[in-house]
């Protein structure tokens, strides 16, 4: 799972569901969040041209886990790009958002109906 690969859409992951999840769940940067001046849903006409900001990383945690990675990878991955690869630092809800993202998307792959269980916070815990 590296930050930089270019992953191309996938024809069996739904990206409209991905995007809700990011938004909803994730939005690490605060682009929708109170106080940023983008009010509404990341489909609203306003938020279009920022719309696809957390597509590569949200497709990219979804093929893993339907590759078979484990769910605490996953969120491993998505606290790595948030907090090193963005340079947002640790916040407290940090590892809540990236398990919440994670849990939302496996339940998004009918091919994979494994759940993540009891997540640590680092990759030296089971999933």
């Amino acid at each position: 799972m590296n930050p930089s690969d270019t992953t191309p859409p996938s024809p069996d992951v739904d990206l409209t569901k991905l995007r809700n999840i990011a938004w909803d769940l994730w939005d690490p940067i605060g682009l929708l969040g109170p106080g940023s001046g983008n009010p509404g849903k990341w489909y609203d006409e306003r938020n279009l041209p920022f719309a696809d900001e957390y597509d590569h990383y949200l497709l990219t945690a979804a093929l893993d886990l339907k590759a078979g990675a484990s769910c605490q990878q996953v969120v491993d991955y998505l606290v790595h790009i948030e907090t090193q690869y963005m340079c947002l630092g640790e916040s407290a809800d940090t590892y809540e958002r990236a398990k919440a993202v994670v849990a939302a998307i496996l339940a998004c792959i009918p091919a994979r109906t494994s759940s993540c269980g009891t997540l640590g916070r680092g990759s030296s815990s089971a999933s």
